[in-house]
């Protein structure tokens, strides 16, 4: 099957060939390293980290690298409100970033180079410009010369006429910046020092690199060019990528890479997030109460190029649909390990139609298909999830009171990891087998009151209530048989009987 993809600069999706055979290569725009990151940047990451795991499961080789902005005009101010260093600064926030792309679920990229670590790669970039007359220094700052590049706007589908007069518009009188300026699209790629900012060494004075140059500096370093896949949020088409583009492109004369992709943008409640409306969500805090798979559940059922909205209503929806999955998983593996075990009590209920195993291996053959046809297509997550959903309601309809025999476990199992698999794919880490942190106190005091339980294992402590329950049944003792069950009723599970026995789940 041929994977394609929206590419921005082309307007269109298209097939995937990578520049080597098997193998990605591929740069995502990281961080500026002044705050915490909000949901916002969140959705851009793990839009990523997702479409880097698929690519993985595929079987490409992929080299994933992402930057970090650690010397900026934002990174400055930040310093000099809190009277400190701008390497304090980036240094704190990029230890922060890492912990919560880790807690979110982010993959490490394999190359994580940083902006002040790279400043010879960046300087001999702008030399090469100045030297293939695409850029000019003026009193120490250095200018990328827009009209040089004759196919800037390209990217962002823009007009560069209409660009400038749009610009002329809006400019300030007076004497400044850009009065050095031979155009007023000219962006700069060294800027010249200023007191007390960090600055470096180069040709042109002491100064530092401009915004966009590092990107371009660090692609090429790291992936050469033309590499496959730049990726970034919207915002960062214009003018970062349009910039980045155009300033390889015109210093090495080759293509800058193969396929832009850009993701949409997050709102909250249907508003666009901002500290002025007060809806401006860290990522941290937002994983203080909701786990990192909900959180994922809900960004990847929307597709990562369309707008999302976030709300909490929506974060419960995903805890929701997460945990039907969650469920079927494991009491499917439950059921395969006890397939072939009558229940003693409800005997009766055993003498079922058989499993129809061959039906539920066929329906995770087009769960798989169904799946990889959605991923395929620009990396359609909600498309993807839909048919695992739709599994999951067909699975259950065919497993549904069968009688389970011993021969079934293999297609049962087969089933559960599938499902496990493929939202693996998506970084959904589904929870694994529940253990005592997992109980609530309310269970140990009813195994205690019950059965007598004194242990501090959720799992023993769940296993003897559904014996006592049991034995209850047997002796037609209802009180208590009720009561246990009432006790997980009210605790937020329910008990499931089964012929192969009665089992436990969160509702």
């Amino acid at each position: 099957m041929t994977i394609k993809i929206y590419d921005t600069k082309a307007r269109a999706k298209r097939e995937f060939v990578p520049v080597h055979e098997g193998e990605v290569r591929m740069y995502v725009c990281g961080p500026t390293v002044y705050n915490f990151i909000h949901i916002g940047n969140a959705r851009t990451f793990i839009s990523f980290d997702t479409v880097r795991r698929y690519l993985e499961w595929r079987g490409f080789k992929v080299t994933f690298v992402q930057n970090v902005t650690d010397v900026d005009d934002k990174i400055i101010k930040k310093a000099n409100e809190e009277g400190t260093t701008a390497e304090a600064v980036a240094s704190h926030y990029t230890e922060q970033f890492i912990a919560d792309m880790r807690a979110a679920g982010v993959k490490d990229p394999d190359i994580r180079p940083k902006a002040t670590e790279e400043i010879p790669a960046m300087i001999e970039l702008v030399q090469l410009l100045i030297e293939r007359g695409h850029a000019y220094e003026a009193e120490g700052d250095v200018y990328f010369d827009v009209r040089s590049y004759g196919a800037y706007g390209e990217l962002s589908g823009r007009n560069i006429d209409e660009m400038e007069s749009g610009h002329r518009e809006l400019r300030a009188d007076g004497q400044g910046l850009e009065d050095r300026k031979r155009d007023p699209l000219d962006f700069a790629l060294w800027k010249a020092a200023k007191p007390g900012e960090p600055s470096w060494d180069s040709p042109w004075g002491q100064g530092r690199p401009g915004w966009h140059i590092e990107c371009s500096a660090m692609s090429k370093k790291y992936l050469d060019l033309p590499f496959d896949i730049h990726g970034g949020g919207a915002d960062l088409c214009f003018p970062h990528h349009e910039n980045e583009r155009a300033q390889s492109e015109a210093a090495y004369g080759v293509t800058f890479n193969n396929y832009w992709m850009h993701g949409g943008m997050l709102n909250i409640n249907n508003e666009k997030m901002s500290k002025s409306l007060g809806n401006f969500l860290l990522l941290r805090d937002v994983l203080q109460t909701t786990p990192a798979a909900v959180l994922r559940m809900l960004m990847l059922q929307t597709h990562y190029r369309s707008p999302l909205d976030f709300s909490d209503d929506r974060l419960k929806e995903s805890e929701t649909a997460l945990s039907r999955i969650e469920n079927f998983v494991k009491n499917t593996r439950w059921a395969a390990e006890n397939a072939g075990a009558a229940d003693a009590v409800d005997a009766a209920a055993g003498e079922g139609k058989a499993l129809d195993a061959a039906a539920l291996s066929a329906a995770v053959d087009a769960m798989r298909a169904g799946f990889t046809e959605s991923m395929d297509d620009d990396f359609n997550t909600a498309g993807a999830l839909g048919f695992v959903f739709t599994f999951v309601n067909e699975a259950n309809a065919l497993i549904g009171e069968a009688s389970l025999a011993a021969d079934d476990a293999h297609a049962l199992k087969a089933a559960a990891d599938a499902v496990a698999e493929l939202v693996a794919v998506l970084g959904i880490e589904l929870g694994g087998a529940e253990d005592e942190a997992s109980y609530p106190a309310e269970i140990f005091d009813l195994a205690r009151e019950v059965a007598g339980y004194e242990g501090a294992d959720g799992e023993a402590a769940v296993q003897a209530l559904l014996d006592a329950r049991a034995a209850a049944r047997a002796e037609k003792n209802w009180a208590v048989a009720d009561s246990v069950r009432d006790g997980f009723t009210a605790a937020g599970f329910v008990i499931e009987d089964t012929p192969q026995g009665a089992r436990v789940s969160r509702k």
